[in-house]
């Protein structure tokens, strides 16, 4: 009677450890357990309580499991290796190792337990230990088996250690393993991640019985190599493919910049009815992004609704991103604030998408909604959110955020170091800027542009070029982000030469092919040195015209200069790009005003009326106590407003002791001098330094930011102020920053 019996409950016990468990089989276990128990002799059968303990382990109940080997009076080595394998699952290494080391005798499945349970726990190193105590057991019969190959192929892959990986293989082929599929396949994957894609091709071609999975693995290892044309072959020539085909090549393609490819593998997967899953829906979402294919994104966002992926958190996180890039901020939120639930991916994905369109308070308002929904930031997200707060100028916010980083333990991380040195050179602290750059314990390409640009913007041209020479020795690549930051600063600093230098240099030394930026940088390099003639023939030999950027540098320049004939060319040419862009009407009024030519700007500005250009009002900012003050011309709206006028009317009279004299070139207006000089003195950034110097202690630089470029006169004047009052001036203008210091700026005049 108990025979049969006991079959049969070996057979149920059987069947919850082929399901895997889970909570019914846990329940099915302990009932089973229970019948034992009440109708078998004691004690029961040491093969059943083995089919018993292994029920309870691949049900995830260990601590069960743990009770019932305790409890049992017999036991053999099925029963040891049975709980070694649920300890190495649950990750209890400390417990697994303690059992090992007990164990009588072992076989290749305990090594196989052991190997397993610390692969599991992200420590290649220590299953590579492992494996080579098996190795010194072989003369006690116990020999590596395909499954212990297979493992220890993956760990040297995790490992990264080409050596280590060339071992094994060996090995593999000294026990007959080579050819096996469940061994190879691991071989093949290992090679490509280490970029020894020769040999992982030789051992696919080897491999026999080639089923879709060793495809998809070749396929893979070709892409992450960059070996596209070889991956589209295999792909075609695979009469088998499953929806990780598909989606391996969808992938791939995206990661190599193929994006338009990629969406024409995704057609044809959905012509032929694969199943596509979250991954798939994920590259093809990337792949839209990065085509700004707005259109394509929003079809396969309404096939996302259709097949039910819509909620799906990794689908949701992708679809924000895609509307991010292509520039609809509005459906990348409605994505957003719809998702059932979210995680450190989709609050990155949001924060992101805010700063690359410029909504950057609203980035750093999200960054807030993210810690009271409990997530915790990670480096991506912090980095995210501090570049947000470099363009925003906010020193004060980004200075909370790396408090944050310190406390956090974020700090170590590239990406927010890079983004504190960005912060820190954007909002003028340059020095704090290079003081975070030397206690970083790697620098990369970002790293050395970060702090180039930022002593470009501050002016400092030697400063500036002496960093990036110091980069190139360091045999860091530059990027056409770092040949900007240097040629601006050769343009701010008037090194012609030199800028024309590393203009031909970042071309034809660095393979880096020019882009808008750059040619604006170059016509500004001659401009601001006088050399219009030059920068005229420079822009007619450039292969693509200069954008509306290039030709108001050109205008500007003109203004300076007084030359009216190559102004009018670049006031031609940038209302052809532009007819509704200010900068040509106002740069060629002050030309004719600077010749008292009012006639003329009379007629331009009927011109702007008919057109209805409007010029952008100027204003200023300063931020106290977490409040931001904004100022414009003539602004008497601030509560504070008859104290700061007051503070004007002092300083104008200390100034004018100190030798300061009103530059009236810049009023557009037929009044008399008087009336000008009464205009200059009211300019908004004026009234902003004014506030700063009554509210701002006296230890702390004033921080000012205008949305226009600073004019002539205010320049001149906030020398004069700075070395009246003894305070550090921080202007940050639409150009660059000056630090106004002892009656001198950082820009030397040359802005």
């Amino acid at each position: 009677m108990s025979r049969p019996l006991c079959n049969h409950y070996a057979a149920i016990l059987s069947s919850v450890a082929t399901a895997a468990g889970g909570r019914s089989g846990a329940h099915v276990a302990g009932a089973v357990h229970c019948l034992i128990l009440r109708t078998l002799p004691h004690p029961p059968p040491v093969h059943l309580l083995n089919h018993l303990l292994t029920a309870y382990g691949k049900s995830g109940r260990h601590a069960r499991a743990r009770g019932l080997f305790d409890a049992m009076p017999h036991r053999n080595l099925y029963t040891y290796n049975a709980l070694l394998t649920t300890l190495a699952h649950a990750r209890l290494l400390g417990d697994m190792e303690a059992l090992f080391a007990s164990m009588p005798e072992r076989d290749a499945v305990s090594y196989n337990a052991l190997i397993a349970g610390f692969a599991g726990a992200n420590l290649p190193a220590r299953a590579a230990g492992a494996y080579r105590t098996l190795l010194r057991e072989e003369d006690a019969g116990v020999r590596p088996s395909r499954i212990t190959m297979s493992s220890m192929v993956m760990a040297a892959s995790a490992l990264g250690d080409r050596a280590l990986g060339r071992q094994f293989h060996c090995q593999i082929l000294r026990v007959g393993f080579g050819a096996y599929a469940f061994v190879g396949s691991p071989l093949v994957d290992m090679y490509a991640k280490m970029g020894l894609i020769g040999y992982a091709k030789r051992v696919f071609d080897e491999l026999e019985g080639k089923n879709v999975v060793m495809y998809n693995t070749m396929i893979t290892g070709l892409l992450r190599c960059k070996m596209v044309q070889e991956a589209r072959q295999l792909f075609e020539v695979m009469t088998d493919r499953d929806s990780i085909t598909w989606t391996t090549m969808v992938t791939g393609l995206t990661q190599n910049g193929l994006e338009s490819e990629a969406l024409d593998v995704f057609r044809r997967m959905r012509a032929q009815g694969v199943a596509i899953d979250q991954y798939t829906f994920g590259s093809i979402l990337t792949a839209c992004g990065a085509l700004s294919a707005l259109e394509q994104g929003k079809q396969i966002h309404a096939y996302t609704i259709r097949t039910c992926y819509d909620d799906n958190i990794f689908v949701g996180s992708a679809l924000v991103d895609m509307y991010s890039k292509c520039r609809s901020i509005i459906l990348a939120e409605t994505v957003f604030w719809r998702m059932s639930s979210r995680n450190i991916i989709s609050w990155t994905a949001m924060i992101v998408g805010y700063g690359q369109n410029g909504c950057s308070e609203e980035a750093v308002r999200a960054f807030s909604e993210m810690q009271r929904d409990g997530i915790e930031p990670d480096d991506y997200t912090l980095g995210s959110v501090i570049s947000s707060c470099a363009n925003l100028a906010s020193l004060e916010e980004g200075a909370q955020f790396h408090c944050l980083a310190l406390v956090s333990g974020l700090m170590p991380y590239i990406t927010v170091s890079n983004a504190l040195v960005t912060l820190y050179g954007k909002c003028g602290s340059i020095e704090d800027a290079h003081r975070l750059f030397d206690e970083m314990p790697f620098h990369d390409q970002v790293s050395w542009t970060a702090l180039v640009s930022g002593y470009a913007q501050f002016g400092k041209a030697k400063e500036t070029i002496d960093l990036f020479e110091k980069m190139l020795s360091k045999g860091v690549k530059p990027d056409g982000v770092t040949f900007i930051g240097v040629l601006s600063a050769c343009s701010r600093a008037g090194f012609v030469e030199k800028g024309r230098s590393y203009f031909y240099s970042m071309q034809k030394d660095h393979g880096i092919v020019p882009v808008d930026d750059h040619y604006t940088c170059m016509i500004d390099l001659y401009s601001r040195s006088g050399r219009l003639k030059e920068a005229e023939e420079f822009i007619k030999k450039m292969p693509v015209r200069p954008d509306a950027i290039g030709w108001g540098t050109l205008l500007s320049a003109c203004r300076l200069r007084g030359d009216m004939e190559i102004g009018k060319w670049a006031a031609e040419n940038l209302l052809e790009i532009d007819p509704h862009n200010p900068a040509s009407y106002v740069l060629l009024c002050s030309m004719h005003a600077a010749k008292g030519q009012w006639n003329e700007v009379a007629q331009l500005r009927r011109g702007m009326r008919d057109r209805q250009v409007k010029k952008e009002p100027g204003c200023s900012w300063i931020k106290y106590k977490n409040k931001v003050h904004i100022f414009s011309a003539d602004d008497q709206s601030h509560p504070f407003s008859k104290g700061i006028y007051e503070k004007l009317e002092w300083l104008n009279s200390k100034m004018v002791e100190e030798g300061y004299k009103p530059d009236v070139s810049s009023v557009l207006h037929d009044v008399a001098d008087a009336d000008k000089v009464h205009m200059l003195s009211h300019h908004s950034e004026k009234l902003a330094i004014a506030f700063g110097l009554m509210f701002v202690p006296q230890d702390m630089p004033i921080r000012i930011v205008k949305n226009l470029r600073v004019c002539v006169d205010c320049h001149n004047a906030t020398k004069f102020i700075s070395k009246i009052t003894g305070r550090d001036i921080l202007v940050r203008d639409a150009v660059r920053f000056h630090k106004f210091s002892n009656g001198l700026c950082s820009c030397g005049d040359f802005w």
